[in-house]
């Protein structure tokens, strides 16, 4: 999994139409926000669904790192399969994106996951420190 992580002042995405997605998750609600949080773009890679275990408790181990050192407890994880040209298939890609929101939320952080299907307009305004934006990859063990 590719990550990249925003610590943000204000996020607001809203839906606006259906991507091309073969699954479109039906949405929660219009919009979501958080302020004073982080925003992950993540985009689970082809080969990742081999361990999807592995890869979501590794992906939301340092993602809680982050939020620690940043004190940044609300999250806003972003489907964005646009970070890599490798894909990985798409329901395997939802599955392993709510294990780790299912993680991070057992760990006490308030997490909300954009819809896997649509396109978004964004309102961001990103904070500018050293650890403001980050890059992780987070890979499957190897075979």
């Amino acid at each position: 999994m590719r990550l990249l992580i925003l610590h943000v002042d204000s996020f607001t995405c809203t839906i606006t139409e259906k991507g091309r997605s073969a699954l479109i998750e039906e949405p929660s609600a219009p919009s979501l926000h958080i302020d004073a949080g982080l925003l992950v773009l993540a985009s689970v890679e082809r080969g990742d669904e081999t361990a999807p275990d592995q890869v979501a408790d590794g992906t939301a181990a340092e993602i809680r790192k982050v939020s620690d050192q940043l004190k940044a407890p609300d999250i806003m994880l972003l489907p964005f399969a646009h970070l890599f040209a490798e894909p990985a298939p798409v329901e395997p890609a939802r599955d392993i994106l709510e294990a780790v929101a299912i993680n991070l939320r057992a760990a006490g952080l308030a997490v909300q996951r954009a819809p896997f299907g649509w396109f978004h307009t964004w309102d961001l305004r990103a904070k500018g420190h050293p650890l403001s934006r980050l890059a992780r990859t987070i890979r499957p063990p190897a075979i």
